[in-house]
This record gives C-alpha cells, structure tokens and sequence, in this order.
C-alpha cells in the first residue's frame, strides 16, 4: 500500500454518527466506571488526583477497589478530553503509534488476558478485541509508519467491552478470598500479582495516551471538567521575553559537586508493592566524582541551543539522532509552538489540552537525541565534557530509602504530595512546573523525582539476579536490546509504579514522553551500561560481517558454502530447501497459496523462493541490517559481498534473486516477532526458520498463529524449524520452551510446541530432521540439526 493511500486509510474507521456523543460535553452514560466526582481520589478543589500505590501486605479489599477505580476512571476522564470520533481514530503524526481507540481498549485487554493466565478467570471476554488491542507498537525507526490502515471496531462497540471488563474486575475483586482483611501478604507469585499488574499497566498507558493526546492538533482536544489543573505557576502572568534572559526569565545553569559512593541497585524483594520484572535483581556500584545541574535543564536553557542553530550542526548529534532530525525536518522541541516567521525564535508551549505562553523556566521536553545533542554543543560552548547522568549516578542524587515511609507514593495521593512534600507526580496537577518549584533533596537537586522524566547515559537492562514474571515474559526483555534509553524519575502524570522510587523505565530514542533531561560534568561515563557492543544480544545482527555471512548462507551455492568435497554439501542452502518443504507441504494439505509471511527473513532468500508459490510474501525481522540488505535485492536483484577464506582475506561474490521469481511480490519489514502488528494476520503460510530460540518470548509469537486475528489462516500452514539452542543471552530462562528440569522431569520443547499449537488450534502434518551449514570461513563451519515441524490450522 503506497504511503499517500495508507495516510487516508484510517478514515474508514469514522461513521459520522458519533460528534454529539463524542462532543465537549459527556454525558453519565460516557464513563463505565465510577463518574469523577464519585470515584477514590475526588479533591475538594474539584478534581481527581492518584489515590496512593497499594501497599500489599495489609491492604484492604475496599483500598484495592478504591484504586482501581481511581486508575479506571482518570483513564476515561482523560478520554473525555478527546473531541469528535475523528480523535479516536486519526493516526498521531509521526504514524509511529496506533490512533486512540487502540488504547482505550488496550488496558481492558490486558487485564482479561493477565486474569486468564494467572487463573483468576476461565474464558475470554471477547477473544476478538483481546488479540487485536493486546500488544502495542514499539516502532523500530521514526520511519517505521506501515500502520494504521486496518478496521478497528465501531467506538460504542469499544464502549461496551470496557463496560463488561469494568465489571469482570470488580467481580474479582469483590470475591476473591485472598482480599479478606488479615490477608497474607501479596507477591509475585500469587495469582492476584495479575491484578496488580493490570492495575499498573493500565497506569502506564495514562501517562503514554496522553502524551499520544498532546501530540494530535489542538482543535480535537478541550479540557476535560474535573482533570487536574496546570501547574499553579501556569497562571502566573509572566512578561513574553525572546529572547529569554538568563537569571531572570530562568534560572542559570548550577552544577553542584557530588562525592563519590557506594551504591545498589535494585528494589528489595519483600517491598511490599508492586513491581516490575526489571525493578528487582541487585546491582553494587561505586561512582565516581561528578558535577550534576541542581536542576533540570530548562526551555530557557534550551532555547540557547536552539537559537544557536543547534539544529542545523551535524556536529552535536549522533549519526542516528541526525538522521531522525533530518527525516522529521525538526527544527525546535517537540512541544514548542512558533508564533512568529521563521527564524523569529518566538514560541509558545502546547501543554495536553492547550496551548499557553511560553514558560522558560519549565523543563526543556525531548526526546534522548536532542538532549545528548544539547550536551554536544554546551560542551563545546563551556570546554567541559557534559553528558546525560548515567543510572547509579541518578541514585546518588536522591535521599537514602530505607523504609514505605520513604517512597512518596505509598503514601499520599498526588494533590497532598505536591502541597505538602513539593514533588509534581502521581497527578498532583495537570502540567509540568518550573524547575526550582519543587522541594529539593538533602543534597541540593530539584526535581529528582517528578515534574518530568529524566534521559540517562544508560541502555535500558537487567539487573543481576532478575527474571522474568511468567505472567508477562516479555514486558522487559525484548528491550534489553541496546535500542532503548534509559529514563528515571517519573513525570506529573507518572502514578502508581511509575512514581515509585524504584521505578526503572525506557523507551527508543526518538520517542517524545513528559521527558527532559539534566547534565552532568565529568571526564569519565559514571559506569553508564551499554549494551550496543559487537558481541550484546541486541547488536549480533546488525555487524557487515554477519551480514555477508548471511548472504553466503542464504543466496550461495553448495559449493561456495562447502568447497570441500567430503562436507556436507546436503546441509548447503538451508532457507531454498525451508522454503520448498513449506511449499511442498502446503500442496499436500491444500493449504491456499495466497499470501504468506517469512517472520525472521534475514536477508530474504527464503521470501523470495515462497514467492515462487504465493501471490505476496512478506518478510520481517528485527535486525535493520538484515532488511536493508533484503529490500536491496529487491530492488536490485544482486548484491556483492564478501566471503571469508582465512582472518582478514577472502574473496568477493554474487548474491543472486533467481529472475524467474517476481520480486514485486515480496516487500521488507523490521519488525518484532514478539510482537507483531495487529493488522498481520490471516496468511495462508507462515515460515519460522531457527527464530523460536533467539526470541526473549518465544510464547508470544505462538500466540498470535491461532486465534482470532490470527496470523495463519484456518486451513493455513506455518513451518517452524529450530535447533532449540536456548541461550539466556537472547532468551531469559523462564521463557525457555524446553531444555531444562521441570517439577515432573525433564521439559523438550518440541513436546511444549506440541502442547501450544495443539491448544491453539493446529494439527501437526509431517516433522523432519534439518541439517542447516553455516560457513565461518573456508576450514571452519558450523553444523547444525533443527527441527521441522509443518501443522496446519484446523480451527
């Protein structure tokens, strides 16, 4: 679908019917919960602030109803500022994310889905609406836009599932014995740990749908009656200064010393709150010396780069921060309005439902490139080495935790916190605030915690000692990946988890959240992890050298991946001979031979070869390197590369689409296999080829083969090869398919296949042995036996 279509295609989703029941005024039959004026957390200023998190060793059935309520109903106050059917449906700008409707259901999904796997439930809902709204989108690129043309349901049906989910949940927390009073204490591994989780997850996309809502434009969002107010200062009539003056329309910048620690990492197992799987672990960690700014750096500071035409010099950002500024054109912050010509340098603020003068003493909002790009320039402005804080060195800014007493938010509700201890979070009010508003720590920071999230030095990862929770495997690991930024602190809007003190979040780096930044000054990395080195899970295909070996593997003969006359040749060309046995297979059972999906191409010989079958092929997979060499010889048709005979020498050859096979039927995609667009579904083949092991939840991409808005067809078939070489560097333990003790022996994971995709529907047609040869260079291979297994969908 070429990208002028797919900008309109949305539209089919608006019926025209809705603009009065969608208008500025919601009527009580608009919330399916409790309305705000009667839910948990009402103010006596007449708005609905975050009630405390849980604390879960003592807490009372009616506290528990009390916050999921309060979390529900700030979900729908929330919507309710979203104006006319077009705001539910249209598309943010950067098409990098799903259109609002997706994530006023999304929450209600996931907890019926949670609920199920924990047992607290038997049956889906409705198993429609629970696949399409399950996973989210985590868009590889800023240039990842191939959404958002699927039919997503009419919004009263949309309505009416919330209802019923509000319902469901209420039942269980109502009857649930292990809620009585006196109740043992709740942790990770009781089945109501699911409860918690959806409370939280719902909690999260608060904060992210309304950063999705001060993304759309302004005519299709109004205030909603009883949402926090802007922060006070909001309304403080200020002088419209351009440019800002230092020291007096913000404050100039103040780099305080800290001293050298000792620091660990990692929330207490027994904290009796809920957690992410990523929060626990423990990590010991010294620091070294540095300097840190006493605040966040501010628009006013900001505004100095901007003005210096920091976003025109290549020089101040990363090869990928400019690419991302070249391809979005961005001249200034994201959240920044002009209000003059160009070149004027004269800006107001879009907060989330409006527009207002601009305030220089309020965060800077970025994404990670512009704040490392920021530190660039002021480095170079200064002779200082400047960078973002690395995660242990955020720590040592904040007061020592010893006890709930000193985690803030199990202990009052956002409006008490923001009057009384001075910290913006946990929806104290409706906007970030200046920099110095906040009560500062012990040691002299503003804004440690609150008023916006913090960009870190640090690549999102585990601590030592964490797993996975197997009611959510994947929520973490597929992001330890060296593609995601670190972010601490919480913002206004963080509540629940999101505002505790051990609250560790991430996103890409070109992702906008209530995130700024503050600098640090010093000539070492602060122990800052990275996980973007040659030999880390998330890089091992993305070097030129796997890339060329992946073409030897794919498009070269027998004989150049096994010179040697007493080798293997048999196991030579692995992807031709998957490709074929698919093939050969979908002809026996008479399978269609419409369209078929290669998830974990690599560079696309196996694509290519099924389009020999199928009438449209698509390939996706997570590495960038694997699909821009792909598309290449789409486009082309050929492409050199080099083959290793020994150390640095080798000699150059062809990689070859056979001319017989009609490219156009094949197209690229980078994308997730643990997690899949909705809009992919109903092929009538599906190939895996040795993907199942290199997956952080291999369950999760069996998941989506059946079921409704399942990517196979009934009647379809998918073709799943494997070695089954499970290896904690790509998937964590507890989401191994096999190949460890189990409680009653020993677990394999063809047997644990056999049990999923029996479950979900498949019968299993034929199985093989499959010799696969991967050349390292002219006396050196690797000789592997997957396992083939073709089923077919039966239901």
């Amino acid at each position: 679908m070429t990208s002028d279509v797919m900008d309109e295609a949305w539209r089919q989703n608006l019926s025209g019917r809705l603009e009065e029941q969608l208008g500025p005024h919601r009527t009580a039959d608009w919330w399916t919960g409790l309305p705000p004026p009667r839910c948990p957390g009402w103010t006596s200023a007449g708005s609905l602030t975050s009630l405390p998190l849980p604390n879960l060793a003592h807490c009372t059935r009616d506290q528990v109803r009390a916050y999921f309520d309060n979390g529900w109903t700030l979900t729908e106050l929330l919507f309710s500022g979203l104006q006319g059917e077009e705001a539910f449906y249209r598309p943010p700008y950067h098409q990098l994310r799903h259109p609002m409707l997706f994530y006023y259901c999304h929450p209600p999904a996931l907890y019926v889905n949670k609920l199920r796997v924990a047992g607290l439930i038997d049956a889906p809902l409705n198993a429609y609406f629970e696949r399409i709204f399950e996973t989210g989108v985590d868009e590889m690129r800023w240039d990842d836009m191939s959404k958002n043309a699927m039919r997503w349901p009419a919004f009263d049906e949309a309505y009416a599932y919330r209802k019923t989910v509000y319902a469901l949940v209420s039942d269980v927390i109502a009857n649930h014995p292990d809620l009585r009073d006196g109740h043992a204490p709740i942790d990770p591994s009781h089945p109501l740990w699911a409860l918690f989780m959806g409370f939280e997850h719902e909690r999260i996309h608060l904060e992210t749908s309304s950063v999705l809502i001060r993304e759309l434009p302004v005519r299709h969002v109004r205030r909603p009656e009883g949402w926090p107010r802007l922060h006070p200062d909001a309304h403080t009539p200020r002088e419209a200064n351009f440019p800002p003056r230092g020291g007096i329309d913000y404050p100039e910048m103040e780099l305080l010393p800290v001293a050298a620690a000792r620091l660990q990492l990692g929330k207490p197992s027994d904290w009796p709150s809920y957690g992410w799987d990523n929060e626990y672990g423990k990590r010991q960690i010294e620091t070294q010396p540095f300097r840190a700014g006493r605040n966040l750096v501010s628009n006013g500071e900001f505004y100095q780069f901007v003005a210096a035409g920091g976003y025109r010099e290549s020089r101040w950002w990363s090869p990928t921060g400019w690419a991302w500024r070249n391809f979005r054109n961005v001249k200034w912050p994201s959240f920044w309005v002009p209000d003059g010509p160009a070149g004027s340098h004269r800006y107001h603020l879009r907060t989330l439902f409006e527009v207002i003068d601009m305030r220089w003493d309020w965060p800077a909002e970025v994404n990670w490139h512009e704040a490392r790009a920021y530190c660039n320039w002021l480095g170079e402005r200064d002779g200082l080495p400047y960078r973002l804080p690395s995660e242990a060195e955020h720590n040592s800014l904040r007061d020592p935790v010893a006890n709930v007493a000193d985690d803030p938010v199990m202990c009052a509700d956002g409006a008490t916190l923001l009057r009384e201890r001075g910290l913006n979070i946990n929806l104290g009010c409706g906007s970030s605030g200046p920099v110095r508003a906040g009560r500062h720590t012990s040691k002299g920071f503003h804004d440690v915690f609150g008023n916006v999230w913090q960009w870190l030095e640090d690549h999102f990862n585990p601590l030592p000692g964490a797993q996975v929770h197997p009611y959510y495997d994947d929520f973490s690991s597929p992001c330890y990946d060296g593609q995601h930024q670190m972010m601490v602190g919480g913002s206004w809007i963080s509540t629940g988890d999101e505002a505790s003190v051990w609250s560790r979040f991430h996103f890409r780096p070109h992702f906008f959240q209530h995130a700024g930044f503050r600098v640090v000054q010093a000539a070492h990395d602060g122990g800052a992890i990275r996980l973007d080195n040659a030999g880390d899970a998330g890089q091992v295909y993305e070097s030129a050298q796997v890339v060329d070996d992946y073409l030897l593997l794919h498009y070269g003969s027998a004989q150049e991946q096994m010179p040697h006359a007493a080798g293997p040749r048999d196991a030579c060309e692995f992807p031709l001979r998957c490709a074929r046995w698919l093939i050969d297979g979908a002809r026996e059972f008479g399978a269609s031979t419409g369209r078929a999906i290669d998830i974990g191409c690599a560079v696309g010989r196996a694509s290519f070869e099924l389009a020999r079958q199928y009438q449209e092929v698509l390939g996706v997979d997570l590495s960038r390197a694997f699909i821009d060499t792909a598309e290449s010889l789409r486009r082309d048709g050929v492409l050199k590369h080099f083959c290793r005979d020994e150390g640095e020498l080798g000699h150059v050859v062809q990689a070859c689409v056979d001319p017989a096979i009609a490219r156009e039927r094949v197209s690229f995609r980078q994308a997730d296999a643990g997690s899949l667009p909705a809009e992919l579904a109903d092929f009538d083949a599906v190939l895996m080829a040795n993907l199942l092991c290199r997956l952080p939840s291999p369950k999760s991409l069996l998941g989506r083969l059946g079921g409704p808005r399942g990517l196979v067809r009934t009647g379809g078939v998918v073709a799943i090869f494997s070695p089954y070489t499970w290896l904690e560097q790509f998937t964590p333990r507890g989401a191994w398919l096999g190949g460890y003790e189990g409680r009653d022996g020993p677990v394999h994971s063809a047997q644990t296949l056999r049990t999923v995709l029996t479950a979900e529907g498949f019968e299993l047609r034929r199985e093989a042995e499959f010799p696969l040869l991967i050349r390292e260079h002219a006396r050196k291979y690797q000789y592997i036996v997957t396992h083939a297994m073709l089923w077919q969908r039966v239901r």
